[in-house]
């Protein structure tokens, strides 16, 4: 199964689909499948397909060996003349994101964890996307990374994976992912739904610290419905 550790130093790309219906998102679903248990492409290591659960879309998780790698892939005549043009159809919006991993937060190990994705865990996955200006990205990377060590006391938290952005398709300038874990919807909620005179004085301090340098915030909710491997 893919793992997910700031000691990795491969590219982690993180495809983002969306589109305006339920049955389109199945219709994704089957197409990203379809690749990803065909896939053979120099370099490519990894890949964990998404379900949308708050908004209709996909998520795919993809970690290859190298920049040079992934535009091989983009170069070739299959991702130019099928791959884009059948999603074109079925989607309203295509953000392919290049990332490095910055950070990773785990309830059983704390900083530097690393993290496991696959359907066997059942995780409940919040993504959040943030717009940011070149010179506030190292902040917003702190302000989302270290700066929240406070969740291992959530209740349901499971895990925090904090992604730099490199370079995108599909989305103007710069932005950094949060990719988090966890037990379940409902313990999300409650987290997200705790008054603000309830707030540690942590994640106060983050939650500012973000808010200060962040252009916006685009976030859906997942649950991982396929994954594989290319040593499988």
């Amino acid at each position: 199964m893919p793992t997910i550790s700031p000691k990795d130093k491969h590219l982690t790309v993180l495809n983002l689909f969306t589109t305006d219906a339920p049955e389109k998102q199945v219709s994704l679903i089957e197409e990203m499948t379809k690749i990803v248990n065909a896939a053979a492409y120099e370099g490519w290591q990894s890949s964990t397909v998404h379900a949308g659960i708050q908004s209709p879309g996909t998520a795919n998780f993809i970690q290859w060996r190298s920049g040079e790698d992934l535009e091989q892939r983009y170069a070739g005549d299959e991702f130019k003349h099928r791959t884009l043009p059948v999603f074109g159809e079925i989607t309203t919006s295509i953000r392919l994101l290049q990332n490095e991993i910055a950070y990773t937060l785990t309830r059983a190990d704390g900083p530097g964890g690393t993290v496991e994705i696959g359907p066997h865990r059942d995780d409940f996955t919040v993504i959040t996307v943030f717009g940011v200006a070149e010179e506030n990205q190292d902040e917003l990377v702190d302000a989302l990374g270290e700066g929240q060590n406070w969740l291992v006391d959530i209740p349901g938290f499971r895990s925090h994976v904090v992604l730099k952005g490199l370079r995108a398709r599909g989305l103007d300038g710069l932005f950094v992912v949060s990719y988090s874990q966890w037990d379940s919807q409902e313990a999300f909620d409650t987290y997200r739904g705790q008054p603000a005179e309830q707030h540690s004085e942590g994640r106060t301090k983050a939650q500012d610290r973000t808010r200060a340098v962040a252009t916006y915030a685009d976030l859906n909710t997942y649950t991982v419905v396929h994954t594989r491997s290319a040593d499988e």
